[in-house]
């Protein structure tokens, strides 16, 4: 029986079993494959609760997804409009602003959240 995840010996019992329960080959709509959805869930959100993340830098999350996406600096250049508005972005001189936040999220698929932080 799946039951809340309350402390770290329970996370861990989760965990242990997520593991073992994704070494086997489900079928969809299975118990145990229902059992692995639910225990997903509860873990992910004691992790939320106990282990937060920080969102990344506006910049370093722009980076990242343009070496992910294998994009190089004009590409770059297109999506924030002028070459010389790409460095000035990048080197902090400028500020996002909201059409290009708009943009990156669209084209890049960052989050919003994380390009309209303060930095």
């Amino acid at each position: 029986m799946v039951k809340p995840i309350k402390n770290n010996t329970h996370y861990e019992s989760a965990l242990n079993r997520i593991y073992a329960l994704m070494q086997k080959n489900l079928k969809a709509d299975s118990s145990e494959s229902d059992e692995l959805e639910v225990l997903s869930v509860l873990v992910k959100n004691y992790e939320n609760i106990h282990f937060p993340m920080e969102k990344p830098h506006p910049l370093e999350a722009i980076q990242f997804r343009l070496e992910q996406m294998q994009m190089d600096d004009a590409e770059l250049s297109e999506i924030l409009g002028h070459r010389s508005r790409k460095s000035e972005i990048l080197s902090g001189k400028r500020k996002l602003s909201l059409a290009m936040i708009r943009r990156l999220n669209k084209k890049l698929n960052i989050p919003a959240d994380v390009l309209i932080q303060a930095y």
